[in-house]
């Protein structure tokens, strides 16, 4: 149990240094984001006919790439290549005060078989 403690002091500090996220809304994620690749659709779920919407949360570096990405929910099949997708946006730099900071971006990925 103390080392769980431990862990979570260091992770506080970490995220402390780092500095903290800004939480930016939808609509300001989509419209900073500067490049976009396209997630793959799975075979699996191609062939199951399975479609569905995955929400991830990025967090984006004050240079605008993305340094992570957590599944908030979706189908467990389409979750992976939706956040590996992501990982490879790039976003316009999030300002506060006029200077560039780290932000915590919601994203919405919608497959649909065509």
């Amino acid at each position: 149990m103390k080392s769980v403690k431990i862990l979570l002091v260091l992770g506080a500090s970490i995220m402390f240094a780092q500095g903290p996220l800004k939480k930016v809304t939808r609509a300001e994620a989509m419209n900073a984001v500067t490049s976009r690749s396209q997630p793959d659709y799975p075979a699996m779920a191609r062939q199951l006919k399975i479609e569905g919407t995955v929400e991830l949360d990025a967090v984006v570096t004050e240079t605008g790439t993305v340094e992570e990405v957590s599944i908030v929910s979706g189908n467990p099949i389409l979750t992976k290549p939706a956040a590996e997708a992501v990982k490879k946006w790039k976003f316009a730099p999030f300002l506060q005060d006029g200077k560039p900071i780290r932000a915590s971006a919601p994203i919405t990925i919608v497959f649909k078989k065509q």
